[in-house]
């Protein structure tokens, strides 16, 4: 198993990543249902729960920079890529 596989891809388009591996969706998947389930909840056990989704969100932000390709803001393909 290679270590250094890319799971997430710069975005063509602004700043971000964009899942390129099944390793990746899998990730971006478990993080949405998380995050669906968790804001489905927030009406019923007050705003605690905004934190949870913080975290959620910080753990998906540090996968995507571990995973993936160094970010940067770009607009469109450039010429070295």
């Amino acid at each position: 198993m290679n270590k250094n596989k890319i799971w997430f891809k710069r975005k063509l388009y602004g700043w971000g990543w964009t899942p390129v591996t099944w390793e990746g969706w899998l990730v971006l998947s478990v993080w949405l249902v998380l995050f669906l389930f968790t804001v489905s909840r927030i009406d019923h056990e007050g705003l605690k729960n905004i934190w949870v989704v913080f975290l959620f969100t910080g753990v998906l932000i540090y996968i995507c920079y571990k995973k993936g390709e160094k970010p940067r803001w770009q607009w469109g393909k450039r010429i070295e890529d």
